[in-house]
């Protein structure tokens, strides 16, 4: 099936610090071409120089933590809106993920950001670049060097590779039933059209 979504969850750590927005990313670094969705551990630390939530540059907060669990995401066929909209589901399908856990009942998700009480687990970005859509969705894993209240997968004892390659599983999923969903229907008011 064409634009079929390829996944990769990358073992060794990788820090994070915004550049992994620029057009095809994966395919430059991992010779993912197409439609892709890479996780990967490390760090964050995104100046405000580097940040394209404009909200975040006039509040002057930068983005760091001492381990995140990043999900960059890559699509050529819609817009920014649609980027958008795939942000928040697949920041639905980590609260679903987590909500599996005994441990994380109170978490809740609050547009494309998760949080348990004040503390705040997720930062999340979608933009577009010249020839595609962008996202990052980014979760603690630790709590330890953030500039705000945070909670991690390891204050839930959440294992951050099994998580991350069910993210991805679960992502791809929604991707490929959506491009399904596509090709089974019929305008309406064709029913009389070969």
């Amino acid at each position: 099936m064409p634009g079929v979504l390829k996944t990769r969850w990358l073992a060794k750590p990788l820090a994070y610090d915004g550049t992994a927005l620029s057009p095809l990313w994966a395919y430059r670094t991992l010779g993912l071409k197409g439609p892709s969705a890479v996780a990967f551990a490390g760090p964050c630390e995104v100046s405000l120089e580097g940040l394209v939530d404009q909200e975040d540059v006039r509040r002057r907060a930068p983005i760091a933590s001492t381990r995140m669990l990043h999900l960059i995401a890559e699509d050529f066929s819609s817009d920014l809106e649609g980027a958008v909209w795939r942000q928040r589901l697949l920041t639905a399908i980590a609260l679903d993920l987590l909500r599996a856990h005994s441990r994380t009942a109170g978490i809740r998700r609050d547009g494309d950001d998760l949080y348990d009480g004040k503390a705040k687990l997720s930062v999340s970005i979608a933009t577009v670049t010249p020839v595609s859509t962008k996202i990052h969705f980014g979760i603690n894993v630790s709590s330890q060097g953030t500039p705000v209240k945070t909670r991690g997968l390891e204050d839930y004892r959440i294992p951050t590779a099994p998580f991350a390659k069910a993210l991805l599983k679960a992502y791809a999923r929604e991707w490929e039933e959506v491009q399904e969903a596509r090709f089974k229907v019929r305008a309406y008011g064709t029913e009389g059209l070969l």
